[in-house]
């Protein structure tokens, strides 16, 4: 690698990083604040929040990535530019040096996006699952308060009437709503905690569960014992979702055993896919609008910021892939593309050799 490229690289990455460690660590706070309640309410310490909020970190380091990346790379662009350094690059036929330097960032950045959407994002929803159910079990065999009301999670309330010494639980009650179609009510003279090679179990005993679906159909069925996975009552929804859980490379090879793939399971890999392709389009998209200077002295009376134009292209990103254009398969992937292909004429259009016209002769 020559060291003007070298040189370039750098400077792309680095003000990359710097920009995606100061919003991960900003974004890392909120989540905190947000989940505040792990301390407040559910008695738990500050590292359990501390280790809540990173493991809650993947799924939205992977929605502001790709724009850390493109506006990382467009500041260093616009320095260049401000410094006359770009001038300098075209007059000495360096460009060639800064699209290999764009390239080995985009790559590497499309490449750490991989791993994050692949491998860690499946890993930490599988961590912060079992984090959340030994909170909730915690909490309900000895933190939550006799006679008082407690979300565990949002659509999930819980409520106890007292807990004997050896820690059985009295008149349990819990009502989930998460699903909009169906309201699951449980109800139990007694329940306890217990922990089994799948987790956290929730032993209910002499009680009924009793469920309301779409137009009031209500159905009651009662039991003498019941048990329940803890983890039920922490999802976002009523069931634990598999697949959001199981990196690609095990995703992939359920498919090859079976010979079928869900389409689920093939759009939740076509998503995860285009996280790399969102990270190459946004650094195509930038560098043909800012690695080439102007020499007009004139131009727009007011000059967007760098910073606002990747912002713009990464919500004209987000509204074409919501759109799903490609299909209900590829359209996760859609904006992606978009951005790749109108990047890409962008950037061998201006590249392009242009005929100098030779200068007249001077007269004698």
């Amino acid at each position: 690698m020559r060291r003007l490229t070298l040189y370039l690289a750098r400077l792309f990455a680095i003000d990359a990083l710097i920009l995606f460690g100061v919003v991960c660590f900003l974004l890392w706070m909120v989540q905190c604040l947000r989940i505040f309640d792990t301390v407040s309410v559910k008695g738990q310490s500050l590292f359990t929040l501390a280790w809540q909020g990173v493991l809650a970190m993947p799924p939205l380091v992977l929605t502001f990535a790709f724009v850390c990346v493109g506006i990382g790379l467009a500041r260093a662009l616009v320095a260049l530019q401000s410094n006359h350094e770009l001038h300098i690059i075209h007059t000495s036929r360096g460009l060639g040096d800064l699209f290999r330097a764009a390239g080995v960032v985009a790559i590497l950045g499309a490449v750490g996006v991989l791993i994050i959407s692949n491998f860690l994002a499946p890993l930490a929803n599988r961590q912060l699952n079992t984090l959340n159910a030994a909170i909730t079990a915690d909490l309900v065999s000895s933190t939550l308060r006799p006679g008082r009301f407690m979300q565990v999670t949002p659509g999930v309330v819980l409520l106890i009437g007292g807990r004997a010494e050896n820690g059985e639980i009295t008149e349990f009650f819990a009502d989930d709503r998460r699903d909009p179609q169906v309201r699951r009510t449980y109800i139990a003279a007694a329940a306890t905690v217990a922990q089994t090679d799948a987790g956290y179990v929730l032993q209910l005993r002499e009680g009924t569960l009793q469920s309301r679906g779409p137009g009031n159909r209500f159905s009651e069925v009662t039991f003498g014992q019941y048990n329940i996975n803890v983890d039920r009552f922490t999802q976002p929804t009523a069931e634990p979702d598999p697949v959001r859980g199981s990196d690609s490379v095990t995703l992939v090879r359920q498919a090859l055993e079976t010979g079928t793939i869900e389409p689920r399971t093939a759009r939740i890999l076509t998503e995860r896919m285009g996280e790399g392709l969102r990270v190459i389009g946004i650094c195509l998209m930038v560098v043909a609008i800012s690695a080439f200077p102007s020499g007009r002295r004139g131009g727009l009376p007011v000059r967007l910021p760098m910073e606002v134009v990747v912002l713009f292209i990464a919500f004209v990103d987000l509204a074409v892939s919501s759109y799903g254009l490609l299909g209900p398969q590829l359209g996760a992937v859609a904006g992606a593309v978009l951005m790749l292909v109108i990047g890409a004429i962008a950037l061998l259009v201006r590249a392009r050799p242009r005929h100098v016209a030779p200068l007249p002769a001077a007269a004698t």
